[in-house]
């Protein structure tokens, strides 16, 4: 059974940096493509980044593009989003998702694992 691990979450200020984690365990994660999505109270969940089973191809939401990226690491079989300059719109829980594919994926539908979310809180 395929489960996925989110940390890292918390409190900051604006304009500081989080790292989030998420681990993948049951299935072999090289095979996966994952993705970050966030929810606001009140909002849906919305797109965050995606990155490929190899990593070599990633795609992020305009509001996150050129201060979040998105990494992995096979071997740990973790994804990361690195999360600079942050901003109290990024307020949310942050969720990982992976489906198995060789493709990026911005829908939330073709994702068939989440985790259960790190809230992620940046006061002004």
């Amino acid at each position: 059974q395929v489960q996925l691990v989110e940390s890292g979450g918390g409190l900051v200020q604006t304009g500081g940096s989080l790292k989030l984690a998420c681990a993948l365990s049951g299935g072999t994660f090289s095979r996966y493509a994952m993705g970050w999505f966030r929810q606001a109270p009140g909002k849906e969940r919305e797109f965050v980044s995606t990155i490929s089973w190899s990593g070599e191809t990633t795609y992020y939401a305009d509001s996150v593009k050129g201060r979040f990226a998105i990494s992995r690491d096979n071997a740990k079989n973790t994804v990361y989003l690195q999360m600079n300059s942050l901003k109290p719109e990024d307020t949310a829980v942050y969720y990982c998702a992976g489906y198995v594919g060789l493709a990026i994926a911005a829908i939330p539908g073709v994702y068939d694992y989440w985790g259960q979310g790190t809230q992620v809180t940046v006061s002004s």
